[in-house]
């Protein structure tokens, strides 16, 4: 690994010399270190890039990494990773990833990552995507996650993008069965010209499940923002969306969240804000001594933890 990767995995897997659990490091497009556990099996996937884990039943309290890092310009980097999460299993997924650029020459990943968790198992799914390097090169990164849920098992997903990345689409679909629970959470920065792109589509189909995603984003500069989720309930079943933006100097965003209900007892439920900073929350935090760029980075931070 070059020193460029290692600073890239501090900031989105929280690497520090190493991983002690199960873990994959992508670099360029390459695999340049592995290691799998008793209950973790990491192996690469026939006929296309990327990897198969497979999380033995009963695995508990392990962690699993799988960060991807683009180091300079002129790469597009595209993986396709599954995860089969046994019966009963609780384990923390990290799947981070960072682009570097120093010159001109455009940086891409995309990574499709698919997981099937079994019966009552539970995951929780971090992923953080952040860009870098004073190069004028266009980073992207584009995400896709599907997520198969089984019968009483839940999925906890924390996406985060920390800055710099100029484009990104983030596709995210997931099919519920009974009792199946999930839970996303995302946060987005933009700034400049960059633009984000989200879409959610989320299927009910099993009694008694639920799902509750939870976006919150800050465009600044010129930035675009969009925001789509579909909640579709087959079953008796609950459905919250909530979309929060605070809009900083000229940027913009579009929330568009739908909902629609195939069953009688289908509770869904949307919500969308988009605002700009509160006068009154600078003015209290500028009579704390703060600049008014401090005061609005206090709150931007605090809005996005």
């Amino acid at each position: 690994m070059n020193n460029i990767t290692k600073e890239l995995l501090q900031a989105v897997s929280d690497y520090s010399d190493g991983y002690k659990d199960a873990y994959s490091i992508r670099e360029n497009g390459c695999c340049v270190d592995r290691k799998s556990t008793d209950h973790i099996k990491i192996e690469s996937k026939a006929g296309e890039p990327g990897l198969v884990i497979h999380i033995l039943s009963g695995t508990k309290g392990e962690r699993v990494s799988i960060p991807a890092c683009v180091t300079h310009g002129n790469v597009d980097d595209l993986v396709y990773n599954d995860f089969y999460v046994g019966e009963g299993a609780d384990v923390l997924i990290v799947a981070g990833c960072g682009v570097h650029v120093e010159t001109g020459e455009p940086a891409r990943h995309s990574g499709i990552h698919r997981f099937f968790v079994g019966k009552n198992a539970h995951v929780v799914y971090q992923e953080k995507h952040i860009g870098a390097g004073s190069g004028a090169g266009i980073r992207s990164i584009d995400p896709v996650t599907e997520i198969t849920l089984e019968e009483g098992s839940e999925l906890e997903m924390d996406s985060l993008q920390l800055g710099g990345v100029d484009q990104t689409l983030r596709r995210t679909t997931a099919v519920l069965e009974k009792g199946a629970h999930l839970i996303i959470r995302e946060r987005i920065l933009t700034d400049g010209e960059q633009q984000a792109k989200t879409d959610f589509t989320v299927e009910m189909n099993g009694a008694d499940s639920s799902v509750n995603l939870i976006s919150r984003s800050v465009a600044k500069g010129n930035s675009h923002q969009i925001y789509r989720s579909k909640i579709i309930g087959n079953a008796p079943c609950a459905g919250h969306s909530e979309c929060d933006a605070i809009i900083v100097d000229k940027g913009r965003v579009d929330a568009a969240p739908e909902l629609t209900a195939n069953h009688e007892d289908a509770a869904l439920i949307h919500e969308a804000a988009i605002g700009k900073i509160a006068g009154e929350q600078i003015m209290k935090l500028r009579t704390l001594g703060l600049t008014e760029e401090e005061a609005e980075a206090k709150i931007v931070a605090g809005f996005l933890k």
